[in-house]
């Protein structure tokens, strides 16, 4: 009997979400089959849905590997001596290290250098050490990139000046005297030291961007299994959500199933229903569904392994036959981003994908979404393409390439209109065209 594909390293057939296994079994992910292990990782539960649907996991070693010559590549390219990154999507990309994703975001304690020659040292929160040490690409873990004024007080512009003359002896000793530094985000007090010391400091998150902007395959591999999970938590919402429900209630199941599988976090609470999808960016609230009413959703949600699943879909409660308003509005957005998919492939300009394609009649027009496509990856990412009639004010020349990953969405509602629909596909460009790598279905009965 052939080893199971999900477990590697191992000379008996054993499922990957059995408890009780040696600590020498390695996951078909390249992790360690040990539930006492740091790493965060999926579920049994997510394990045993991505074996029945035949989905191949990431190889996390070679992925890992993978983005830190992207970014060495990108660095080279600008003839920069390293990237400085405190936003801790880009920490993710570049380390796979997480510590507190979300309070990070507003309390920047974390820092990654990146230099030339591939050395990565990781500043992490204090007593964090042990967040890392199963990564061999991060060399060194160190101290004292938090200078943000709750944790530093009047005490931050000195402990960025610190923070900045380690950072010019790590550049010395592995790149020279080059003082150029693309750095993504910080505090200005970090900012103010680095330029202080020397440094001529240039856009990271430009460079961050487009080294993460094209997958690998085992990127593609880790986004499959966190859309499968996505649309798991999809369906476990869609099942128990019945009249006499309020609509955090329905939020709260999926992000409950989002979270039993090894999910991590989700970037919004997008979710209305009835009278509150028009305007859309409602946020879910209090509001007790009734029979018959839609709801509307934006999962934004970032599953297992840390990628985003970013998909919309839109559902009548209790089923039943719409209305001539939500039919209308359902047809036509589900056109809209049919259409618009079959735009992607290699070459097509963001100039192209934004002109061409499917229109929304005048009067969709404007409650348009703020975006027609846009890119995915860890999260919502470069590049975004807008609406014909924003170019002048917001287009972007670029191209697509094979390898980047986008999301197709719209938002169809009248001002005034009483109702609205938000449908949302993520897909992959090819070497020909496309991949759609959403499975979730329509509503046959606001199509029909």
């Amino acid at each position: 009997m052939p080893d199971d594909p999900f477990v590697i390293g191992s000379n008996r057939k054993i499922d990957p979400y059995r408890r009780r296994v040696s600590q020498l079994d390695i996951l078909g992910d390249g992790s360690p089959n040990d539930y006492n292990r740091v790493e965060i990782g999926p579920t049994d539960l997510a394990f045993e849905e991505w074996k029945a649907l035949g989905l191949t996991l990431p190889n996390l070693t070679r992925m890992r590997e993978y983005r830190l010559d992207r970014i060495v590549q990108h660095i080279h390219e600008r003839d920069v001596a390293g990237v400085l990154m405190f936003d801790p999507l880009n920490i993710r990309y570049a380390t796979d290290s997480t510590n507190m994703q979300l309070w990070v975001t507003h309390n920047m304690c974390r820092a990654c250098l990146v230099l030339a020659d591939g050395h990565m040292v990781l500043w992490d929160f204090h007593s964090c050490d042990h967040l890392s040490a199963h990564l061999p690409l991060v060399k060194e873990v160190r101290h004292g990139a938090d200078v943000f004024y709750f944790d530093a007080g009047d005490r931050g512009p000195e402990r960025a000046k610190k923070f900045a003359a380690e950072l010019e002896d790590l550049v010395r000793e592995h790149v020279g005297d080059n003082k150029r530094l693309a750095l993504d985000k910080s505090e200005l007090a970090m900012s103010w030291a680095l330029q202080e010391r020397g440094f001529e400091l240039s856009l990271g998150q430009e460079l961050m961007e487009h080294a993460r902007k094209v997958k690998s395959e085992d990127e593609l591999n880790a986004m499959r299994c966190a859309i499968a999970a996505c649309e798991a938590s999809m369906r476990a919402m869609q099942d128990k959500t019945v009249p006499g429900m309020t609509e955090v209630d329905a939020w709260a199941e999926m992000n409950h199933a989002n979270h039993i599988r090894g999910g991590e976090w989700v970037e919004t609470r997008i979710l209305s229903s009835g009278p509150r999808t028009n305007p859309w960016f409602q946020e879910c609230g209090p509001r007790v569904m009734q029979e018959g009413d839609i709801l509307a959703y934006d999962t934004d949600m970032v599953g297992p392994y840390g990628f985003c699943a970013d998909l919309s879909r839109t559902f009548k409660i209790g089923g039943g036959k719409p209305t001539p308003n939500e039919s209308e509005a359902y047809k036509m957005g589900f056109e809209h981003i049919t259409t618009n998919m079959e735009l992607v492939k290699p070459g097509v300009s963001f100039q192209e994908l934004m002109e061409l394609g499917h229109r929304l009649p005048e009067e969709y027009r404007d409650l348009r979404y703020g975006v027609k496509m846009h890119g995915v990856g860890l999260c919502d990412e470069y590049p975004a393409i807008f609406y014909p009639e924003d170019w002048t004010a917001s287009g972007y020349p670029g191209e697509l390439e094979p390898g980047m990953c986008l999301c197709i969405e719209v938002y169809a509602g009248k001002v005034g209109g009483g109702v609205g629909i938000k449908l949302e596909d993520q897909v992959v460009v090819t070497e020909t065209g496309f991949e759609n790598l959403t499975k979730y279905p329509f509503e046959d009965n606001l199509l029909n």
